[in-house]
C-alpha cells in the first residue's frame, strides 16, 4: 500500500507520467522495481498516463462523442462552463472515487459525490444535484464510459446544455478540474490517512466547504470561489474582473 500511495502522489503531481517515468522516479528514490511491476500497480489503481484520475477514458463503443468546444472560448461568468471529472481517494486500505462538478469561472464546486465503486449512479447523482441548482451553457467532460452513457447524455440533453468532451487522451483539456484534484489531495487527502469511507466522507465534506467558502484563490484576486460565484450575474462577468485563462499546459495550483 505504501508503494501505491507514492505512485498516487507522483501521478497527482504529473498526470502525464506513464509507467516508464513513474518507474524511473521510483528507482531514483531507491525503490527496486521494474516497469512491468509499476504497470501492474497502476492497473490495480485504475490509472494510466495522460488520463486524469481513475481509468475512465475508455468510452462505450458505439456511443456518441461530442467535440471539444472550449479551444477558443474563455469562461467569462458563473454557469458559463462547468466541468465534471472523477478521481480516486486513497484510504489506509483501499480506494474511494470522487466525482465533482466545477464551475470554471469561479472554481466553485457545484456538487460532488463519493462512492466505493465506479458505477454510473454516483455520477448521475452529482449531475442531477448540480442541475437542480443551476444550468451551465457548456458542460465539459472527458470521453469516459460514464460521460458517454445514454443515461448521462439524456440528463444533459434534457437540461439543454451544450455538451463538450476533451480530446482523447488529453487531460489538460480539463485543466481547472485537474488543478482542483491536486489541491484537494495535497491540502486534505495526503494530510489525513483515512481509515474508513465514513472518515473520508467527513473529511472531504469539511474540506470542500472550506474550499468553496473560505479558501482565497490567487487566480481570483484572493477572493473565494463562493464570493465570485455569487457576486457575478449568471449572464455576464463580474465587473472589473479579468477573464480567466484558457486551458493550457500550465500547472499552477488552483
Amino acid at each position: 500500500m505504501t508503494l501505491k500511495h507514492r505512485i498516487d502522489e507522483l501521478y497527482t503531481a504529473h498526470p502525464y507520467y506513464g509507467s516508464r517515468r513513474v518507474a524511473v522516479v521510483l528507482r531514483r528514490e531507491g525503490v527496486v522495481i521494474s516497469r512491468k511491476a509499476v504497470q501492474r500497480q497502476m492497473r490495480e489503481m485504475g490509472i494510466a498516463g495522460v488520463a486524469p484520475g481513475p481509468h475512465t477514458s475508455r468510452r462505450r463503443p458505439g456511443h456518441p462523442v461530442y467535440p471539444y468546444l472550449l479551444g477558443a472560448i474563455t469562461s467569462r461568468y458563473p454557469n458559463h462552463v462547468w466541468g465534471i471529472d472523477i478521481t480516486y481517494v486513497r484510504l489506509q486500505t483501499g480506494w474511494l472515487y470522487l466525482v465533482v462538478v466545477l464551475d470554471w469561472y469561479s472554481r466553485f464546486v457545484i456538487s460532488w459525490e463519493l462512492d466505493q465503486t465506479l458505477e454510473l449512479p454516483f455520477v448521475l447523482r452529482a449531475a442531477r444535484r448540480a442541475l437542480s441548482d443551476a444550468r451551465p451553457t457548456i458542460w465539459n467532460s472527458d470521453q469516459g464510459s460514464h460521460f458517454t452513457s445514454p443515461q448521462y447524455l439524456a440528463l444533459l440533453q434534457a437540461a439543454e446544455v451544450r455538451i463538450s468532451m476533451d480530446g482523447k487522451g488529453r487531460a489538460l483539456d480539463n485543466i481547472f478540474t485537474e488543478r482542483l484534484w491536486r489541491t484537494v489531495k495535497y491540502e486534505e487527502v495526503y494530510l489525513h490517512s483515512y481509515e474508513s469511507p465514513r472518515e473520508a466522507r467527513q473529511g472531504l465534506s469539511r474540506y470542500l466547504t472550506f474550499y468553496n467558502q473560505e479558501r482565497p484563490h490567487q487566480a481570483l484576486a484572493y477572493r473565494t470561489p463562493a464570493e465570485v460565484y455569487r457576486a457575478a450575474p449568471a449572464s455576464g462577468p463580474l465587473q472589473g474582473a479579468a477573464p480567466l485563462p484558457q486551458p493550457s499546459g500550465e500547472r499552477s495550483a488552483v
